[in-house]
């Protein structure tokens, strides 16, 4: 029987190569979602990278992003308006607001779902968005529903890429 030598500790230090600035540690696409309830309300967000509509030479960078949002409680819900923080990777923030989603206010009774996409444009390869809704119920009680925070992030394959 052929023993496997015992493992050597590696005593030398790891050579260091530049990393690129802004670029985030290669994150799995589970790891940029968000999830989060609030009121009754789920809020699921998945974002992804549009290559096809960036152009990172002129630090024009694509992100999509499909929200699907449940209403988990006992009563209907009506979503009115929007709130959202973005925050670019050198920290420039952009606060946007308006009324409804993709141009409508969605009623949602128990256990109904309503699910939308729609786009964010950077000017950083990464970023982050996060922000609420501004619900209401038929007893006119208002709520404000959380969006977890997600990433917008240009895989490290894409950016790896060269473009010409």
């Amino acid at each position: 029987m052929l023993e496997s030598p015992a493992p050597v500790p590696y005593a030398e230090p790891m050579p260091t190569r530049p990393t690129p600035p802004l670029t985030p540690p290669a994150p799995r696409s589970d790891r940029l979602e968000s999830d989060a309830v609030t009121h009754g309300v789920r809020v699921h967000v998945v974002p992804a990278f549009v290559p096809e509509e960036s152009d990172p030479h002129q630090r024009r960078f694509i992100f999509s992003y499909r929200i699907r949002i449940t209403n988990e409680g006992s009563a209907p819900v009506k979503l009115l308006s929007r709130r959202w923080l973005i925050i670019d990777a050198h920290g420039r923030q952009d606060a946007v607001e308006g009324g409804g989603v993709v141009g409508k206010q969605p009623r949602l009774m128990p256990g109904e779902t309503f699910e939308y996409a729609s786009f964010c444009p950077l000017t950083t390869p990464w970023g982050t968005m996060e922000g609420s809704y501004q619900m209401t119920r038929e007893d006119g009680e208002k709520l404000d529903v959380k969006i977890a925070r997600f990433f917008l992030a240009m895989p490290a394959k894409v950016a790896a890429t060269p473009h010409g």
